[in-house]
């Protein structure tokens, strides 16, 4: 088994239960980790033989895209495409972490982590 992580992915996006998200949006990092056997693309060095990073990093931005009210169910909807799109991931971790949140106060961040199973 090996992993495949995908950090600090950042994108611009208009998540939240708030109207004025909806209309100015906020900044967003996203950071993936996979497991999955990487035996075989070790030996062959064919990309065909492992989880392709630019997919998943691919499956992250058009997600992001679609207007969620819930951290949570934009990283469901992130982990459930990776199992639909790419058969060899056996397991994911998505953290999802929206930069200076509008929640009345000096916070970094709050980020939402999801993990999913084959």
């Amino acid at each position: 088994m090996g992993i495949i992580k995908v950090k600090n992915i950042k994108l611009y996006a208009f998540h939240g239960c708030l109207d004025e998200e909806a209309k100015i949006g906020s900044e967003y990092r996203v950071d993936v980790k996979v497991k999955a056997d990487l035996k075989k693309s070790s030996k062959t060095d064919e990309l065909s033989d492992t989880v392709d990073y630019v997919h998943l990093n691919h499956i992250v931005k058009e997600e992001m895209a679609i207007r969620s009210k819930l951290l949570e169910e934009v990283a469901q909807r992130i982990l459930n495409r990776f199992f639909k799109e790419l058969r060899m991931v056996q397991k994911a971790t998505v953290s999802v972490s929206k930069i200076n949140p509008p929640i009345g106060g000096n916070v970094e961040e709050v980020v939402i982590v999801l993990s999913k199973k084959r």
